[in-house]
């Protein structure tokens, strides 16, 4: 629990000036980490990461991070679906110039994990940058996924006795799953009536649950995929905590649906 406390400071002391500066800090903060859980993959499914495969998936997983306002220089007929089309092309010819030591499988699987982890960085980029979101949209989304989080693990501890999937996370109860939306909702309801957002109260209180309940899918889709590479944390580059996947597996889902609200 120290570790947990003092890497968390630590995170936070350099984390929150980055998001309150936002503009150019928030773009490389959000490509490296997109980079970061990308590596996290690859070494989950014992890759090398020094290798033409992780060269290419990470301009991929960039190409899909960036902001837009980065793709201007590209000529008008080609889109950032193009670009990242290219990438995917460079690791299926590399099945055949490695002689299928890169297979097929492991070509879908960088291409699921780019698009998968590129477009929740680059939504999280967008929304801070938004002139008609920003600071206080973002952390309304950010604050919803950890006190989910929170409330799940203490509602679970204090209450939990069904289990909500026990063949992916054999921890998390669905008393602990309620609690943490229950947790989510009465924030909600609070920062709501200091920082009103794109829609009224309730519409707000709507899209709150929803993306509660979706930030608890996200981490159970990322409990399967550790679970399926035989891995307890997806990387240890925050003691205590994991990798950049443990922390952000919820934010992956959370921030393109806030997009997908029309509120980006």
């Amino acid at each position: 629990m120290k570790q947990r406390i003092i890497t968390a400071v630590v995170a936070l002391i350099i984390f929150i000036p980055i998001l309150i500066l936002g503009g150019v800090w928030i773009e490389v903060a959000g490509c490296a980490l997109a980079v970061i859980a990308l590596s996290e993959v690859f070494i989950m499914r014992k890759k090398i990461i020094v290798s033409f495969d992780f060269l290419i998936s990470a301009l991929g997983v960039l190409a899909v991070t960036v902001p837009d306002s980065l793709l201007k220089w590209l000529p008008a007929y080609i889109s950032r679906l193009d670009v990242i089309y290219l990438f995917v092309v460079l690791l299926l010819l590399n099945t055949v110039a490695s002689k299928n030591r890169t297979t097929y499988d492991d070509v879908a699987v960088s291409a699921l994990s780019i698009f998968y982890i590129g477009t929740g960085f680059h939504y999280f980029i967008m929304l801070r940058n938004d002139p008609n979101g920003g600071l206080d949209t973002l952390l309304f989304a950010m604050l919803i996924v950890w006190l989910t989080d929170s409330g799940a693990y203490f509602c679970g501890r204090a209450f939990g006795k069904h289990k909500l999937w026990p063949a992916i996370s054999p921890n998390k109860t669905w008393e602990g799953s309620l609690g943490g939306n229950l947790t989510a909702l009465i924030f909600a309801a609070i920062y709501l009536n200091f920082f009103p957002q794109a829609y009224g109260f309730w519409p707000m209180m709507g899209i709150a649950l929803v993306l509660s309940i979706i930030g608890s899918l996200g981490d159970l889709i990322e409990s399967a995929l550790k679970r399926f590479y035989g891995v307890k944390d997806s990387g240890k580059i925050l003691p205590g905590h994991g990798g950049i996947l443990d922390r952000f597996d919820s934010m992956l889902l959370v921030m393109p649906m806030i997009h997908f609200f029309g509120i980006l």
